[in-house]
């Protein structure tokens, strides 16, 4: 991934904030996360349409539906963390159910003409480091960062 462009002026924000939100474990809960999480990086000066919120937007969108898809528990959110660490950007997915963890990388694919199984792929491709960890008392959460410029 080369080094985007994340400010009008070229230079990466300089504070940190963090951004926590549980939503319900929807579709709709799904898309509000990531416009809530794009709108969060616009008020920290990662203004939409940049390189750094287009790729946020997809990790946002594939982990939220990944949660909503794959570790939904009925009367159960999912939460999302987005944390601006100086020079990288974190965002965390969690959901309730800690048994059903992400394949490993490089494990096959979906089949060519698979109409799901791609969204991870895309997380592995745009993200520059992710991992799966536990969560207590329950559940798992995925990890995603990025790489702010200098």
């Amino acid at each position: 991934m080369t080094a985007p462009s994340v400010t009008a002026t070229g230079q990466a924000p300089t504070a940190s904030g963090v951004f926590v939100q549980r939503f319900s474990s929807t579709p709709r809960g799904a898309r509000l996360a990531r416009r809530l999480a794009l709108h969060q990086l616009d008020a920290w000066g990662v203004p939409y349409g940049s390189t750094v919120s287009d790729s946020a937007a997809v990790l946002v969108a594939e982990l939220a539906a990944n949660a909503v898809t794959h570790g939904r528990v009925p009367g159960r959110d999912f939460e999302l963390a987005v944390r601006l660490l100086g020079r990288a950007l974190r965002i965390e997915v969690s959901d309730a159910r800690g048994e059903l963890r992400p394949s490993a990388r490089g494990a096959a694919g979906p089949a060519a003409l698979a109409e799901d199984g791609r969204g991870l792929l895309l997380v592995e491709a745009i993200a520059d480091r992710w991992e799966v960890r536990d969560r207590v008392p329950v559940g798992k959460t995925v990890v995603a960062e990025l790489d702010l410029p200098c």
